[in-house]
């Protein structure tokens, strides 16, 4: 650790992070990293440490004075302007970010992704702590190119699906599809945060991830989230590997995503924490658009490497059609494509992921089969015998 320095040479210096969400996905990730590889200090905000449980246990652990758990529920806990007025920048990543809450649960997603994130802009702003917020790709909405004729030939043409973040329009379905509550919330903080750097001088760095896949990710229904539970589309098909059962293609699986392995997008974050200078005032597309598919191929690819991985042999059926309907209930509506643009990353950055999809699939699936294929085995075992 001795000797870092950033990408304009100067020493980095240690600094202390009020992280809110480390106890999520991403946030375990990053805590990981800034644990083993940084000489920061975390102030960990989370109502649940079970994926950090292994950065704060026991004690003798190397970095067992750079990493406090405080148990709060940013909704209501007044203990938290104390703890960002004790950090020099402050991560947001607290939110609903499950697809089948959008419609189902449009208050709450509201509620979470807007209103509960105020008083953590409004602290910022007013204690002059700098904020990194993570935001969604999902703020883009629909590409220009969904608007065109289904055998337009501009369909193929970037200009028309590639989303930019200084230059693409965020286009959102009508109010009764209740799936644009998620996107709409998230684009409003955004232009507050903006709002806050213009007029009162708030330092801001906004994070747009593009499907960031990796072990600790959603929750497997019935195991570690609830058994009606409908996580995101690769924890959603990894439930399916899991259980022998055929993956479920909402509408056809013709939309189009990209995935970017978790470690990769940590890197990224990294770069934005310890280069301020370039990273402040800038939102940040974080993706991999080498890494395309439609759901329908994911789905395929998948089940290769759950083959592989688990050695079990592939079903006789893998898919099945099913209605977003059906599926997600009244009032779902999608995005045809997400590409992410990269070259405002690269830029300011010169950050590029490196991860195939083909390899950040096989580090997650055997992840997911080491953890839950013998839950899920006696899990279904108990059902049938009963």
């Amino acid at each position: 650790m001795a000797g870092r320095v950033d990408l304009d040479g100067n020493p980095i210096k240690p600094i202390t992070i009020c992280m809110i969400g480390a106890g999520g996905f991403i946030g375990s990730h990053l805590c990981e990293k800034l644990m083993s590889e940084t000489p920061h200090k975390v102030l960990a905000v989370d109502v649940s440490n079970d994926k950090i449980k292994h950065l704060l246990e026991p004690a003798t652990l190397a970095w067992a004075d750079r990493i406090e758990f405080h148990r709060i529920n940013i909704k209501n806990d007044s203990r938290l302007e104390g703890l960002i007025k004790m950090a020099d920048l402050t991560i947001n990543l607290a939110a609903i970010c499950t697809p089948a809450d959008y419609n189902t649960r449009p208050l709450d997603t509201i509620y979470s992704n807007f209103i509960d994130a105020l008083p953590v802009v409004k602290y910022c702003s007013e204690n002059g702590k700098r904020l990194i917020h993570f935001s969604t790709c999902e703020i883009y909405g629909k590409t220009i190119g969904a608007f065109l004729p289904k055998d337009s030939p501009l369909r193929q043409d970037p200009a028309y699906y590639v989303l930019k973040e200084d230059t693409s329009p965020c286009i959102f379905g009508p109010i009764e599809k209740q799936r644009w509550s998620y996107a709409c919330a998230k684009q409003l903080i955004e232009r507050l945060i903006y709002a806050e750097g213009a007029e009162n001088g708030l330092e801001f760095t906004i994070v747009r991830p593009f499907n960031w896949i990796g072990p600790r990710m959603d929750f497997i229904p019935g195991i570690d989230g609830p058994s009606e539970g409908v996580p995101r589309v690769l924890a959603c098909f990894s439930n399916n590997l899991l259980r022998r059962e055929p993956l479920k293609l909402v509408d056809g699986g013709e939309s189009q995503r990209t995935f970017i392995y978790i470690k990769d997008a940590i890197e990224a974050v990294l770069l934005m924490i310890e280069n301020p200078a370039r990273a402040n005032g800038h939102n940040f597309n974080v993706g991999n658009p080498n890494n395309e598919v439609t759901v329908r191929q994911l789905a395929e690819m998948m089940t290769k490497v759950y083959s592989k991985v688990s050695g079990e042999s592939s079903l006789e059926t893998p898919t099945i059609d099913v209605s977003s309907k059906e599926f997600y209930g009244e009032g779902y509506d999608d995005s045809d494509k997400r590409i992410p643009d990269m070259t405002i990353i690269n830029k300011q950055l010169a950050w590029n992921p490196k991860t195939s999809l083909w390899d950040l699939l096989e580090s997650t699936l055997t992840y997911q089969h080491r953890t839950y294929a013998e839950a899920i085995k006696q899990a279904m075992s108990k059902s049938t015998a009963n």
